[in-house]
């Protein structure tokens, strides 16, 4: 495909999205009518959809307006780009740019700072609110792709030989700060899944940050009976499992969702019972909420145009009611772990607040925000306990 190609085929997918398909339902149907697309085609072809998703609002601001057409046309600005030299329907590339089209494009410089840091204006305070004066910088950070980390799994192999191993095979990677654990690899890595130290478990595909979750719990996870409450797809409870924990319990009140984890942790030599109904009670209970993914919305950009005020009130509500839940599982002396991928203290601080105003008895020991300034994406940590009582 010729570069005009390219965008031509991110404008159609756009446009897709905007009539409320799925990006990736959207991504994988144009992948099965262009057979002729080659893997660099593709890769490149999403790397538009998904830039232009995150940067949706400044865009569609240098694009003048919304469509497919015109988010690509503002891209292009975006990048230093003429736009006339990919629009001249050569190719298959888009038609040439209009008059109207040309006039419509608007100076970034006068747009308002949500346009500007691509949020919704709803938004906004609730951004400023939480972030402070890191707003503008973590918003900036939140429009650029994020970067590929993996988890080195020590049950099968340190990080200092995977990192070797993937120098070796001619990857760009470092060791990540924020985490013992941690890997960064440059680029837009391919075939890092087909690896030998993949197949025998020696990494998983994790963020730095949700590592960084797990770090900050290992002192209350060595030795310890854990409950993952939320385990969804299952990658804090492996993470937890290289911990050694005495008993591990994973959780979701969707099984669905674990459905893979048996699988994943045989792979990574972990042992991880997974659950449908939870019995007894543990001395860490992680609960690891359903949340806006704010702090994830580099990788999920279309879930930053989708989310609402009403479904994030809607969120805080389940969370109050899972920590409700999941503290009748802590056993004395235990500990209650909250954490999102979130970067709203809507659903952070105040969802703790609350629970805390209701739970008089329990206090918080522990208190963690990470954003992408940090290195990883934006998560949240909140370790509660219950006061032990007054001797008289």
């Amino acid at each position: 495909m010729t570069p005009a190609a390219r965008v031509q085929a991110a404008i159609e997918i756009l446009d897709l999205v905007a009539s409320d398909v799925a990006v990736e339902k959207a991504l994988t149907g144009w992948g099965r009518r262009s057979r002729f697309a080659g893997s660099k085609d593709r890769a490149a072809v999403r790397d538009h959809v998904f830039s232009a998703l995150r940067c949706k609002r400044s865009f569609g601001w240098l694009g003048g307006g919304e469509t497919g057409r015109h988010l690509m046309f503002g891209a292009l600005r975006a990048e230093g780009i003429d736009p006339s030299a990919l629009f001249n329907g050569l190719g298959h590339g888009p038609e040439p740019l209009t008059d109207a089209e040309l006039a419509s494009a608007g100076d970034l410089s006068s747009a308002p700072q949500p346009v500007q840091l691509d949020v919704p204006d709803w938004l906004w305070p609730h951004l400023q609110q939480s972030l402070g004066d890191q707003t503008k910088s973590t918003l900036g950070m939140m429009r650029e792709r994020a970067p590929v980390q993996l988890r080195a799994n020590t049950i099968v192999k340190g990080r200092d030989a995977l990192l070797q191993e993937l120098v070796t095979a001619g990857y760009d990677a470092v060791a990540l700060e924020m985490t013992p654990t941690g890997i960064e690899v440059a680029g837009a890595p391919r075939g890092l899944v087909s690896l030998p130290a993949f197949i025998e478990g020696a990494f998983e595909m994790q963020d730095g940050a949700s590592q960084t979750i797990v770090d900050r719990l290992s002192g209350f996870v060595a030795g310890a009976d854990v409950l993952d409450y939320c385990a969804g797809g299952g990658g804090k409870s492996l993470a937890m499992a290289a911990y050694t924990p005495r008993r591990l319990v994973a959780h979701d009140v969707d099984t669905r969702r674990m459905s893979h984890l048996p699988e994943r942790a045989e792979r990574a030599g972990a042992k991880v019972e997974i659950v449908g109904e939870v019995s007894g009670q543990f001395d860490l209970v992680l609960c690891d909420a359903p949340c806006s993914g704010s702090g994830a919305w580099r990788r999920q950009p279309a879930a930053k145009w989708d989310l609402t005020q009403s479904r994030l009130n809607e969120l805080r509500s389940m969370q109050i009611d899972i920590l409700r839940k999941a503290r009748a599982f802590v056993r004395p002396g235990g500990h209650l772990a909250y954490a999102t991928c979130s970067l709203l203290d809507h659903e952070n601080d105040k969802t703790v607040d609350t629970f805390l105003l209701e739970a008089s008895d329990w206090h918080s020991v522990v208190r963690l925000r990470l954003t992408p300034l940090d290195g990883g994406d934006g998560f949240y940590l909140n370790v509660m306990k219950e006061r032990e009582p007054v001797k008289s």
